[in-house]
């Protein structure tokens, strides 16, 4: 073979290579996609089986196998629901509940990841450790002491009680000061400051806008952490009318038994609310969990 032929042979086999390359890359793209809808589908289908089966009859939901779409579907579920137990009820002081408590751990998680982000000191960097720490201490091991300052101030029964316990989120303060650290240039500050800026006007005008995806994302989490908790609201409430949500669903089981048309009919209309708030801040919520990995 002449210098000329291996000359024009080169870019061939180059272009083979390459289009072999592209080949085994589209195999592996579509393998990991087979994989992850199948995955995906796994994780959807008991959501899946608690709506239908909150149409289905008695007769129905013992039938085996189970039925994926109701045969003779019903709405009777949903009418006894509504009708023999304050559900609205349950859903209203859980949305109260979690909406304050979402807007208090904003409140004090950008004022305090800022701080820590912008006024480095000795002070503060205990104080962070401090904050840090007390995230590995389960809830559990101080509930009981927050149960009688609860208690003592009269505010049993009540969602100010439900409060007490989730007014502050440890994460959330590390969340935003990662996002201060890495998105907001101290010389975008100093410029502020130059101009005569105060620092609250820096924080409401300058901070805050900057800080809209870390705070979306942190606000879903905020909202699903105090939506599903279970064990502080059963000690602090007592009564039918003050329960939450997850409080009232557990009515619906007994030491033997579980009325699980009533219970997946409950449970379809207590989804609502929480799909609805993640609709509206998911592309929030995505971009504040990626951008908080993110390098300088």
């Amino acid at each position: 073979m002449t210098t000329m032929d291996k000359d024009a042979a080169a870019p061939l086999a180059t272009r083979e290579a390459a289009r072999a390359h592209k080949a085994r890359r589209s195999a592996t793209d579509l393998l990991i996609d087979v994989v992850l809808v199948a995955f995906s589908c796994v994780m959807v289908l008991p959501l899946i089986l608690l709506v239908a089966n909150a149409f289905k009859s008695p007769a129905e939901l013992l039938a085996w196998p189970p039925t994926l779409i109701p045969i003779q579907p019903t709405l009777e579920n949903f009418r006894a629901v509504l009708s023999d137990t304050p559900l609205m009820r349950w859903i209203f002081n859980s949305l109260v509940f979690s909406v304050l408590s979402t807007l208090s751990i904003l409140a004090t998680s950008a004022i305090t990841g800022y701080i820590l982000a912008k006024f480095p000191s000795k002070i503060m960097t205990v104080i962070f450790a401090v904050m840090l720490a007390t995230a590995i201490v389960p809830f559990e091991v101080y509930m009981i002491p927050l149960y009688f300052q609860v208690q003592g101030l009269g505010l049993l029964n009540s969602v100010w009680g439900l409060l007490v316990g989730y007014l502050v989120m440890s994460f959330g303060i590390f969340l935003i000061r990662q996002n201060v650290i890495q998105t907001i240039p101290d010389e975008l500050l100093e410029a502020a400051r130059i101009d005569g800026a105060g620092e609250w006007w820096i924080f409401l005008k300058v901070v805050l806008p900057l800080l809209r995806s870390a705070l979306g994302a942190l606000g879903v989490l905020a909202f699903f952490q105090s939506w599903t908790v279970f064990a502080w609201p059963m000690i602090v409430t007592t009564t039918r009318e003050s329960y939450t949500v997850e409080i009232g669903l557990a009515l619906f089981q007994t030491g033997y038994t579980v009325d699980l048309g009533r219970l997946s009919a409950a449970s379809a209309v207590v989804l609502i609310p929480s799909i609805i708030f993640f609709v509206f801040l998911r592309r929030n919520f995505v971009k504040g969990i990626a951008s908080t990995g993110l390098k300088d």
